[in-house]
């Protein structure tokens, strides 16, 4: 396999926390990683965190200079612009072939504007979106889209829908993945305009359509993609983020003010080691940019090294499955089935 590219500036522990993350991804996974950004304090970095690594793992770890930062304060408009930014020098390796994917947790608007104008959409596919994995009682759900496209047509959840299901099939091994709608009711005929419009489209498809879903049914394990335009999907993440810390800040009070439940902790402490982990963003990397000419992961702006490596592990994945070339394959195979004669010409 190709290298992995790694921003070495996106985020905010960069670069010491990124590059520390993409040698614990070349050790474990042996991997080769490119990172990318300014090199002399790559390089410092690198001289410093490779004391704790063997120097035959050092040799799988290369630089590829960028002198210019896009910070999360940059608009996408202005971040395209920057043509030596660490992140449109890492995506112009994948789209010559020379890495097999790109990873950031800087800006994600600017990864993704800069995503469409350097490596392009896939065939057949009109607005790449966001997935988002979030933990569910027993397993995850995809949430699509997290935050990429506000404002959505039918045409496009019918997409988020195909691009999901193929995802998580080849990603997670589910063979018939359920697509879940999520709307203000469970029943059909619930929703505003586009969820009553993307039900009847998403129903007549070949996939394997469950139907509406309720917020209160995402983590439910009904479903295992959740589609929605990335406006609502970008809430949905936001606030299932800010719930494990909000429920542990709640406990810590409580805890404290008795010794009956200070004993009870203690107890219960392996439980709540196992809860944090299920619910720790860390654990599922980042989230892949779905739609898009490459392999493209996001991952959280707060991502450490433990993050970024789980992240390094899924673009390789993602790419050696070559799970494009298959929504491509699926996305054409939809196409076959003339959505026009379907009454879509005015969903698109």
């Amino acid at each position: 396999m190709k290298p992995i590219v790694v921003d070495a500036f996106g985020g905010d522990h960069a670069p010491k926390e990124i590059i520390l993350g993409a040698f614990l991804a070349a050790k474990e996974f042996n991997l080769d990683i490119v990172l990318v950004g300014k090199r002399h304090e790559i390089e410092k970095s690198i001289e410093i965190i490779s004391k704790d690594f063997s120097s035959n793992l050092a040799q799988r770890i290369t630089i590829k200079d960028a002198p210019t930062v896009i910070t999360m304060f940059d608009k996408p408009s202005v971040a395209v612009r920057k043509r030596n930014s660490s992140m449109h020098v890492g995506m112009e390796l994948v789209k010559h072939d020379e890495a097999s994917a790109f990873i950031s947790a800087g800006n994600s608007g600017a990864v993704m504007a800069i995503a469409m104008m350097v490596l392009g959409k896939l065939k057949g596919v009109s607005r790449p979106a966001i997935g988002a994995l979030l933990p569910t009682i027993n397993g995850s759900v995809l949430l699509l889209d997290a935050g990429a496209n506000v404002d959505c047509k039918p045409i496009h959840l019918l997409e988020f829908s195909i691009m999901g299901s193929v995802f998580i099939k080849h990603m997670l091994g589910i063979q018939k993945p359920k697509i879940g709608l999520i709307s203000n009711g469970s029943e059909p005929g619930k929703g505003n305009s586009l969820v009553i419009k993307s039900y009847d489209l998403i129903k007549s498809s070949a996939l394997n359509f469950y139907g509406n879903i309720e917020g209160n049914e995402i983590f439910s394990d009904k479903v295992d993609v959740a589609v929605c335009d990335g406006f609502v999907g970008n809430i949905i993440l936001k606030t299932s983020e800010s719930v494990p810390s909000i429920i542990g800040e709640f406990l810590k009070a409580q805890i404290s003010k008795s010794l009956v439940y200070k004993i009870g902790y203690l107890l219960s402490k392996p439980a709540f080691r196992m809860l944090k982990k299920k619910t720790d963003y860390a654990e599922f990397g980042g989230a892949p940019l779905l739609g898009v000419n490459g392999a493209c992961i996001v991952s959280h702006g707060r991502s450490k090294a433990y993050a970024i490596k789980n992240a390094i592990l899924k673009a390789a994945k993602f790419a050696s499955l070559d799970i494009n070339t298959k929504i491509e394959e699926a996305i054409e195979k939809c196409s076959a089935l003339k959505y026009i004669q379907r009454g879509v010409e005015n969903a698109i």
